[in-house]
């Protein structure tokens, strides 16, 4: 099993909750990561994740379930701009991933590059 960066086990997690919609204990997170990873991995990421308040938590019996404290949604994008705003080259960042993207997703960011801003 390959290691994989803190940050990216993190960003796995929050999407393993998004995805569940609701609260789940660290054992419901471990099966659905990928790879395998150790119930205290993840149980320490949800720890780290707590004191970052990306999520909330509420004991349940011996154990704690947890929840989503941000959206989703903003959370993903912030990480983007940040490591957009990081790099040497935008554009070619920027160019390089809108190439990566599938048919769908292109369509779909073209809808949201194309719509009228709405008034702020």
């Amino acid at each position: 099993m390959s290691r994989r960066p803190l940050g990216q086990l993190e960003a796995e997690v929050l999407a393993a909750l998004a995805a569940l919609g609701g609260s789940a204990r660290t054992a419901e997170l471990v099966a659905r990561l990928e790879g395998g990873p150790a119930y205290t991995t993840v149980n320490t990421i949800l720890h780290r994740l707590h004191e970052k308040r990306l999520v909330t938590r509420t004991r349940a019996g011996r154990y704690y379930r947890y929840r989503l404290a941000v959206d989703e949604s903003e959370l993903v994008a912030g990480r983007m701009h940040d490591h957009l705003r990081l790099a040497s080259d935008p554009g070619t960042v920027l160019n390089r991933f809108a190439q990566s993207l599938s048919a769908e997703d292109a369509r779909r960011l073209r809808e949201f590059l194309d719509a009228p801003e709405a008034d702020g």
